[in-house]
């Protein structure tokens, strides 16, 4: 019988009770995400994992740990919490494949201002959601109750994830040349990114969330929350039959910060802004806020939300498997020689 429970600290904000009771709740959640390398399961004081690294020559462990934002408001206004975990898993493993690499496993680590164990299961519930989609196990995380820091309805969510890849196949700047062809696979709308702007321009702690748009074919609401698309899986696959030279998640600095990740000194990507299909929710966000072109292309991906840097000989048949994946990609440039950078033209 479980004896723990502190009638002090209870009366100081924290319950103890209610960290069990999600616990429990969330362990269906968690059970779903289970891979062959799980060695424990959600308890104890260390998540473990037993990577099968056979056929791999020089294996390189790569880590990656993000968060969700300001986006977090929305799911407090909208009262729903059953996705912005997927946000959380997406902006790490979507870093984490930027170099090749494949998922392992996730952890996340959840501060909120009152534990109520139905609303921190309901987050959980996307983190295992996005941690399916990517291919990788939750094997464990945190939640911190923060009475008098935070609000009780605020949270806080961040996530750390570890892949590996064969330091032979390891994406890195200087596999790019002249003439790779980018291709920009498409994002499901804002991501997790510029939120802070969309905040303000949008003015969302006074508008309708729940109001049909016609601009955007959706309530505004739903279109702000929508998750983080995750790329692991088509990715993956997409590297073992095309030859890739790189890639870029294009997440806050937008095109102007992240592309050049994966170029090397010397080379430019040229990017025709006229073949991108840029959402109308950034139209909406660009005119509201009556922001400059280039102020958009440096914060937002604008219907991109990976680019993928790719030998000219094969775009092709990337783009046709990518296109199969449901990933609509499009050629939208080409690397070229340069000072760096990139040229939206």
């Amino acid at each position: 019988m479980n004896h723990s429970h502190s009638a002090a600290y209870a009366a100081a904000g924290v319950d103890i009770t209610a960290g069990y009771e999600g616990v429990r709740l969330m362990k269906p959640f968690v059970e779903r995400t289970r891979t062959p390398g799980v060695v424990s399961g959600i308890g104890g004081f260390g998540g473990l994992f037993a990577p099968d690294l056979s056929g791999m020559k020089e294996p390189v462990f790569v880590s990656g740990t993000d968060g969700v934002g300001t986006k977090l408001r929305l799911a407090q206004l909208l009262d729903k919490h059953d996705t912005i975990g997927i946000d959380c898993v997406a902006m790490c493993v979507n870093d984490i494949i930027c170099c090749g690499a494949k998922p392992l496993f996730f952890l996340d680590y959840i501060s909120i201002g009152k534990n109520e164990a139905e609303k921190v299961a309901s987050i959980v519930s996307g983190v295992a959601e996005g941690c399916v989609r990517a291919g990788c196990a939750l094997i464990g995380g945190e939640t911190a109750e923060h009475p008098g820091v935070m609000r009780p309805d605020d949270y806080d969510i961040a996530g750390f994830a570890v892949g590996v890849v064969d330091k032979e196949k390891m994406l890195r700047p200087s596999l790019v040349k002249a003439g790779d062809v980018l291709l920009a696979l498409s994002s499901t709308g804002l991501h997790s990114n510029g939120f802070s702007l969309v905040r303000k321009v949008l003015d969302i702690e006074h508008v309708n969330l729940n109001e049909w748009s016609e601009e955007l074919g959706c309530e505004l609401g739903a279109e702000l929350l929508t998750p983080t698309a995750i790329y692991v899986k088509p990715v993956l696959e997409v590297l073992q039959i095309a030859d890739i030279h790189g890639i870029s998640h294009i997440t806050g600095g937008g095109f102007y910060e992240n592309i050049p990740r994966c170029l090397p000194k010397g080379m430019t990507a040229k990017i025709d802004k006229s073949s991108l299909k840029i959402d109308p929710i950034f139209r909406m966000i660009q005119r509201l806020g009556n922001i400059p072109e280039h102020d958009m292309f440096n914060t937002f991906n604008m219907g991109a939300g990976m680019v993928l840097v790719v030998n000219k000989n094969d775009a092709g048949r990337t783009r046709e498997y990518l296109l199969d994946a449901g990933l609509a990609p499009r050629v939208i440039g080409e690397v070229v020689p340069g000072d760096g950078g990139v040229e939206i033209l």
